[in-house]
This record gives structure tokens, sequence and C-alpha cells, in this order.
């Protein structure tokens, strides 16, 4: 069995702190764990396991990397998406690498931003599961309801076929409340989760019936495919010519093999902020508060405080999310509505749905702490042993002040080690580089001056990373 994790998804409801460049996955909301880390690590106990292969974009490629590595887990592949398509082209890409070395796994795929509260649960469900799978079932999980959700879809099951198994009789959309209320009531309806089990070649043979086009495309996509580093990057031409649908649509609402396994293991997809408070434990006013947060006469409120003291006086039923250069405020029951505020922000080119005001790299991260008209002041954090690459730029020239560390300093054709308190000036137009020769971070402050200071003023001459 080959674990497949799908990494995509940019998580706008739960903007400020989920943005396009490092989304919910990627972030620690509902333990010490990101949420990749916590789907991997569910993962331990289940038998005949492979290392698991990863799906995601070019962009998050490090992040997911290194989040694997910081808990000692490795992934036999990470597929790199050049643009998204939705689950369907992202399941078939996985597939046809599974297929690559001869063997034919079943694919236990997984979204990586999902909660799952009992992994002893979730594992108890793959077991049936995987028998089912063998036998050539295409099997989704359906998460025993507990309440009439509005904001999942459902599956209706059909008839039982043994094991504590159904096959699925249809899958329905998210539902009015009424009608919530009466799949909850009849007991034949579970949650849609979005976990799959089935054998690589099954997916691909359904896929191919039902929807071809998708197929071919994957199968041209990943035929162009290079290796870089301890990546797959998929060929861009072949893949944007995919066509863009989920596994639901394409694959387990056409097919007549489709089955269904109860699960009851406090699943959340944390798809908005109410769903964060719903998982979390509250104090006796019903509040979930994160960080420096005072309250006085509040209720069922979630507060994050990130980057520095909230107070709420006298209010109920709010989401209050502050982050170094965004605060969100919002009546609880209308989270699912955020959305229309990232799309507010696209729509005015502001960088706010992309990016946090700090950045992460492969070499470590930037955070942009002061800015005006013609200057720019950064602190820079350089993981031991990395580096940025070879690079120049037209427009701005830098001042360099090491706050901690050793940094080992290219400027022109010269050299230089820099010491706490030390620094050194890079003009406009000269090729430098940074680097941290030593076993501990190094931090630095960066004045950055000039008549532009956007970061596509780069021009990269050698990198490690594979940037252009």
């Amino acid at each position: 069995m080959i674990p497949v994790i799908l990494c995509g998804g940019t998580g706008s409801r739960l903007w400020p702190l989920s943005r396009e460049a490092y989304p919910k996955q990627f972030l620690s909301l509902t333990g010490s764990e990101t949420m990749l880390q916590a789907t991997a690590l569910r993962l331990d106990g289940l038998p005949g396991l492979q290392a698991p292969i990863l799906v995601c974009n070019e962009e998050h490629r490090f992040a997911a990397a290194e989040q694997l590595q910081e808990i000692d887990r490795t992934a036999q592949s990470i597929l790199l998406e050049p643009c998204a398509r939705n689950t369907a082209p992202a399941i078939a890409l996985a597939a046809l690498a599974a297929l690559e070395g001869g063997d034919d796994p079943l694919l236990l795929v997984l979204p990586a931003d999902h909660a799952v509260a009992d992994a002893g649960a979730f594992r108890a469900a793959v077991a049936p599961a995987a028998e089912l799978a063998e036998r050539g079932h295409l099997v989704t999980f359906g998460i025993v309801p507990t309440s009439p959700e509005t904001g999942y879809g459902y599956i209706r099951r059909g008839e039982e076929i043994g094991g504590g198994a159904w096959k699925v009789a249809e899958f329905v959309e998210k539902p009015e409340q009424t009608t919530a209320e009466q799949y909850l009531a009849s007991g034949d309806y579970a949650w849609n989760s979005g976990m799959f089990l089935f054998r690589a070649s099954r997916y691909i043979e359904e896929l191919g019936q039902y929807r071809p086009e998708i197929l071919e495309a994957c199968r041209k996509a990943l035929a162009g495919a290079a290796r870089d580093l301890d990546f797959t990057r998929i060929d861009g031409g072949a893949f944007a010519a995919c066509p863009e649908d989920s596994v639901d649509y394409a694959v387990m609402e056409r097919t007549e093999s489709a089955a269904v396994v109860p699960m009851e293991a406090g699943w959340s997809d944390v798809g908005s902020w109410s769903a964060l408070w719903d998982l979390a434990d509250k104090d006796d006013d019903g509040n979930l508060l994160l960080g420096d947060v005072l309250t006085e006469a509040s209720e069922d409120c979630l507060v994050r405080a990130d980057s520095r003291l909230v107070g709420l006086l006298g209010v109920r039923d709010l989401v209050v999310v502050d982050t170094d250069d965004a605060v969100l405020v919002a009546d609880k029951t209308r989270v699912q509505e955020v959305r229309k505020l990232v799309a507010q922000l696209k729509r005015d080119e502001r960088s706010e749905a992309q990016n946090h005001r700090k950045v992460y790299r492969p070499w470590g991260y930037y955070d942009s702490i002061d800015g005006g008209p013609r200057f720019q002041v950064k602190r820079i954090v350089v993981k031991p042993g990395r580096k940025l690459s070879l690079q120049m730029h037209h427009h701005r020239a830098e001042h360099w002040i090491v706050v901690r560390g050793t940094a080992k300093v290219t400027r022109g054709g010269e050299e230089q080690l820099l010491t706490e308190n030390q620094s050194t000036y890079i003009p406009l137009g000269v090729t430098h580089r940074l680097e941290n020769p030593g076993t501990i971070p190094l931090e630095l402050i960066e004045v950055q001056s000039g008549s532009y200071l956007g970061e596509d003023d780069i021009v990269r001459f050698d990198d490690s990373y594979g940037r252009s």
C-alpha cells in the first residue's frame, strides 16, 4: 500500500493565516505538528505500508520535503504540478507513477489538510477498505455524521457488501439545513471525507473509461517529466492541457465499483475558522484563545493573536485573527465567506492574498519588517549549511548587518566572513551571494535602497534549488 498525500489547495477560508504561498496544510492548526506532518504520522502502524507519494504545487515543494524531514519521514516521490487541475488528475499522476516500477499497489489517497482526532480509528477503517480494494472496489471513507452539517457533501449508502461496507448509492452536494437534518435522521448518509483506497490499475481503468482525455493528458505530462533534486517536475505544457475535474465527478460518481466504509475518527476538513473552533478545547466562556489575548464579558469567540496583544470586550460569536500584516474580524456564522475577501485582494492585486510578511525559501526565510519609498528593511534567517543563489540586481543596492551567526559573503570577485555586529555593502549591479557556513542559524538585517525593490529584480547565475 502506498499513501498518496495531496498537498494542493490554498485554504482561502482560513485567511489571513493561510495564503497561496504558504497554505493551511503547512501550518500548525490543531496541534504541534503541521497538518501535512499529522497526516503522515497517523499512517504509522498500517501494515505493508511503503513511503508516500506527495503531489504538490511547484511553489510548495521545499516546504513539503522539509516538513517530512522534520518528522524523519521521506517520500518515495514528490510530484510537482505546474498548475492546479483538481484531484482527478493529481491522483492519476500518482497512480501512473506507482505503476512505473511494474507493481500494482493499493493507493491510500489522503488530503494533507484534514484533521483526524483518533488515528487508531482511522487505521481500523483502512483494514476493511483494503480488503475491498483487493477485490476491485474503489473505496471512499464516509464519516459517520454527528450533526446536520451543511458544509460537507454527503454519500448515500446502498446495499451492504460485507465487512461493514456498502455500495455507494449516490453522492450528494452540500445540502440545506432541513435536508441535512433529514440525512442525519435517516442513518443512510455519511459525510464525504475525500479519502479513498483503490488499486492503482483500477483507478486508471475507470478514469480511462469515464474521462480518457484526463488520463491521456496525465500520461503525456508524466512521460515528459524531469527529475530535479528530490522532485519530479511534471511537463508543464502537457499538464496545462489536462481538463480540470475532481475525483468525485470524474470517477466515483460514475463507476459501478464504488464502495463506502464508515469511519468514526473525529474527522474534520478544517475548512473554516468555525470548524477549527469546533475542534478545539475552549475555556469556560466557550472561547478559543491562541496567543496573547485578554477577554472580558465575551463568549464563544475564536481569537488568534500572532503578533500583538488582542483584547475583546462584551462580544460573542466573533472570529478575530491577527497576523503581522493583516487582521480578520468576522461573524463566526459567516466565516465560509472569508474567501470573498481573498477574491477582493486578488482583484486589487494585493500581496496579502499570496504571501505572508514572512516568506519561506528553501534556504530559510525573510521577514519584511519595514519599508517606504526607495527603501525596504528585511530580517533574513539562513539555515546552517544553506546558501542563497549567486545573483545581482539592476535597481537596488543592499546593506547586510549580521546579528547572529557567521555569514560567508561573495561580492564580485571576493569572499569574506562576517560575524556578529559586522556588515557589508553590495552596490547596485554587483554579483553577490550569501551563505551560512556555520552550525547555527544565520540572522541578519538587510537594508535595500533603490528605484525598484520588487522580488522580480533578481538575475540568478547559479542556484542550488533549481530556480531560474
